[in-house]
């Protein structure tokens, strides 16, 4: 896979690490020379430009990317980016950062962004997942079809626990997508039961987050009842 990053600081440089580790091409771009550290990413392909600009973007041949991130601490930049990306040069899938979570909204199909995601939200979703159990935490938010990706720890009374994940009448438009207990990750089937203690990861549309935290958290005893 072939993945163009625009914007070559500090996050840029480490997502570029992460992906050639996983074996992808990456092509990071920059308009500030001090920018360009290519021995600090030496596996990647360097490209001294304004990725704002056609030009730019012909010449980093954008249509043969599979993935354009884009990275920059500027909002602004990273909305032209998506922009161009998807409807100059039909990118399949566009990732952009938002820097500040006023902007958030603007961050959707409209501008070309698949997935926005936000540093400031995302942060805070990871202290809430830290401290909250039968909490629902809203970590990534999908711009088409207005789905989010959301985690929630089965607490220890819910009604839920020790049930098969097949038996469960999960709410519409939700899907269970990972468990992850303890270190290890699992690709649920419908012979898979739920434990206490298990994060739960769903792709699920906004409008049936509460209903989804409602049937998690729901007590045995009341259960019973």
């Amino acid at each position: 896979m072939r993945v163009a990053i625009a914007g070559a600081g500090a996050v840029g440089r480490s997502i570029a690490g992460e992906l050639l580790e996983n074996g992808h091409e990456v092509l990071l771009i920059d308009k500030a020379p001090t920018a360009i550290s290519v021995e600090r990413v030496p596996q990647a392909e360097w490209l001294l430009a304004d990725a704002c600009e056609i030009t730019s973007l012909d010449e980093a041949a954008l249509q043969r990317c599979n993935v354009v991130i884009a990275a920059t601490g500027d909002d602004k930049v990273n909305l032209v980016v998506s922009l161009l990306a998807k409807t100059e040069y039909g990118v399949p899938r566009v990732v952009a950062r938002v820097n500040n979570p006023k902007n958030e909204w603007l961050f959707n199909e409209a501008w070309g962004v698949d997935v926005a995601v936000s540093t400031p939200r995302l942060m805070s979703a990871l202290v809430e997942e830290a401290v909250s159990v039968g909490d629902l935490v809203r970590l990534l938010r999908f711009s088409h079809g207005d789905a989010n990706l959301v985690e929630l720890t089965l607490p220890e009374e819910s009604a839920l626990a020790g049930t098969q994940v097949g038996d469960v009448e999960w709410p519409q438009d939700t899907s269970l997508v990972t468990i992850i207990r303890g270190t290890r990750v699992l690709a649920p089937t419908r012979e898979d039961s739920l434990e206490a203690g298990d994060e739960l990861l769903f792709v699920a549309a906004q409008a049936r987050e509460e209903q989804l935290e409602d049937l998690l958290s729901v007590r045995k005893d009341d259960a019973a009842r």
